[in-house]
């Protein structure tokens, strides 16, 4: 049987491109068409290899004028090397096609098409000049077919095209002999391409925000810029501007006190601390001010995380205190090139289409946490007030430590030892002796029932789990934060008890939790009569709800590993709203809390609450 020759193959096309466009496009981020844009117009610039170049996100001002009826429609223009009419014909309306190079780490060729056109469904307008010579097309979805793709124009002598000649009295700066402009026109005539999406951040510096937190930096020969206050008079510079676009890279070096790398198996961290100043809230209108995390690809950065959820990664990176001042960027480096890439919408990083190990890079930063970390970390947490507990906890906790199973090993596939399951404190045996005696005990395996038929079971492990000793102490370390005291900020664990962090076996507990300051309330009046009682008092609800915070963290490490609790289950039940439940019962606290105060101030007939 022979093989059918190549060119016998019948192409594979599409049945309904406009269903798959708008498919992909749901697959996008609400803002990628504003990176895929201008990436294509630094791209553009980059192929004139000239010494400087100019890109514009600004209002359509031809059409505002023209039109006069007031909608400002969105447009970038760029002076790259610009495309005649047949070239924007075939580049734009083929799916996958570009100017550029294709490939699997740069252009794909679909990116502005999927982004933006599924977006603005009555089109986007391609104005492009090149050798001084300027056409035109319009790409959109046509409202009858739902199809995407170039309307078709009328010449003056009654012929038809897919694209036509311009004058050059539309041409927009910075565009001269060469460049390209975009007009966005959205899904309507009548809306305002200008306004932000729905969620954007900054709505008033939206597409500056966007960029500069996508970017890591531009091209040193470009010059981007974006405009906001538009709808202010154009006589107004000061409202209605061009705002120069930097990325991150800049920002950062020139408000940071310290900056370093660090070195990791697959890759390099970049870190910052920035300075206590008050740019750190001015600045988030344009640009990441604060601490946050992500990763760095092509000068361009994915996956950032701020606010709640970049205190949380941080917080594994090891930057416990003073989180909102610490910026780290990941750079991955595989060990092969083509391991690494983005998917198709952008959104995100792959490493062998797999997603970033952000967890193993946490903990690499761990280990090598830079000392200029370090020690700005431990002078935030100076600020933290309070007695430690931890040894009249332990000390309590002890009596019942037959029921918290407690274990200093951790199981895993590779361990050196294995523990006993059912003991009431796990302990464990080297593994070799377990081998030896496994051995020793071979000749009378038959003996055991239940598994006939099954022939692997008898290299089952009989003898526990494997497992490897851990370091760390199995009782929880515990530090309050306060908003006073600078250990916490606005919006981390705001209205929460405590969040518990798993990889460092940290409880964090929130001093300014209500149902703490409630308490410390209520026994301040009970003793009002007491100068100087309040730091006691205070005192004592701490301990009290400490150890109730690290029984509910003890007891829920030693369900791991049961058979009816996955490690999604242990998760939640160790989340912040899981431990501010377990400090709502407050009957047998107030008990505890009175009889320490009583030892420590002296009982007295409490007044009404």
């Amino acid at each position: 049987m022979s093989v059918s020759s190549a060119k016998e193959t019948l192409p594979l096309t599409v049945d309904n491109i406009g269903f798959m466009l708008d498919r992909l496009g749901r697959d996008c981020a609400p803002l990628q068409y504003v990176r895929e844009l201008t990436q294509n117009s630094i791209e553009a610039i980059t192929r004139t290899r000239r010494q400087a170049g100019e890109i514009r996100w600004d209002v359509d001002w031809n059409r505002f004028d023209l039109v006069g009826d007031g909608v400002f429609k969105l447009s970038i223009a760029d002076n790259g090397d610009g495309m005649t009419g047949p070239e924007m014909v075939r580049y734009i309306n083929q799916l996958s096609s570009s100017i550029s190079p294709q490939s699997h780490h740069g252009n794909f060729g679909v990116g502005a098409k999927i982004a933006a056109a599924t977006r603005n469904h009555a089109g986007l307008i391609y104005l492009s000049w090149k050798n001084g010579e300027g056409a035109m097309i319009h790409l959109w979805r046509d409202p009858e077919t739902g199809q995407y793709g170039l309307r078709q124009f009328e010449h003056p002598d009654g012929t038809f095209a897919h694209w036509l000649p311009i004058e050059a009295s539309v041409k927009p700066e910075p565009i001269q002999e060469h460049g390209t402009m975009v007009v966005l026109l959205g899904n309507t005539e009548d809306e305002v391409t200008m306004s932000p999406p729905v969620g954007a951040a900054s709505p008033s510096r939206w597409i500056a925000k966007y960029l500069n937190t996508r970017y890591y930096e531009f091209p040193s020969a470009i010059s981007i810029r974006a405009r906001e206050g538009w709808e202010n008079p154009r006589s107004d510079a000061d409202r209605n501007l061009l705002r120069k676009l930097t990325g991150q890279r800049s920002y950062l070096e020139s408000h940071s006190e310290s900056s370093g790398e660090v070195k990791l198996l697959a890759g390099t961290a970049k870190w910052w601390i920035l300075k206590d100043e008050q740019a750190i809230s001015q600045n988030s209108g344009f640009i990441n001010s604060s601490g946050h995390v992500g990763a760095l690809y092509r000068n361009e950065l994915y996956e950032v995380e701020t606010a709640r959820s970049g205190v949380a990664r941080l917080q594994q990176f090891g930057v416990i205190f003073g989180y909102n001042r610490v910026v780290v960027y990941v750079q991955p480096k595989p060990i092969q090139e083509d391991e690494l890439t983005t998917n198709t919408a952008r959104t995100h990083l792959l490493i062998r289409g797999e997603p970033l190990p952000w967890i193993d890079w946490a903990a690499e930063f761990r280990e090598k946490l830079p000392k200029e970390i370090r020690e700005f970390v431990e002078k935030t947490a100076a600020a933290s007030t309070g007695h430690d507990h931890r040894d009249s906890i332990r000390e309590r906790l002890k009596q019942i430590s037959d029921l918290f199973r407690l274990s200093r090993y951790r199981p895993t596939p590779v361990g050196e030892f294995f523990i006993d399951d059912d003991a009431p404190k796990r302990g464990g045996k080297p593994l070799i002796e377990e081998l030896a005696s496994r051995r020793k005990r071979k000749g009378n395996a038959g003996k055991e029932g239940g598994r006939a038929g099954d022939v692997y079971a008898t290299f089952a492990t009989t003898a526990g789990t494997a497992a490897s000793k851990t370091k760390a102490d199995p009782y929880p370390r515990v530090i309050w934060v306060r908003a006073s005291e600078g250990t916490r900020d606005a919006g981390f664990l705001e209205d929460r008890a405590a969040t518990y962090l798993p990889d460092q076996n940290l409880i964090q507990i929130n001093g300014d939790f209500r149902v703490f300051t409630d308490m410390v309330d209520r026994y301040c009046r009970f003793y009002s009569d007491f100068p100087g009682a309040r730091p006691a008092i205070e005192d004592a609800v701490r301990e009290w709800f400490e150890q109730t915070l690290v029984e509910a963290v003890l007891g829920v490490q030693s369900l791991e590993g049961a058979r009816q609790w996955t490690d999604e289950d242990t998760a939640k039940a160790l989340s912040e709203e899981a431990l501010t439940t377990a400090v709502m019962p407050r009957y047998h606290l107030d008990f505890a809390i009175k009889r320490a105060l009583g030892t420590k101030l002296g009982s007295l007939k409490q007044k009404t609450a």
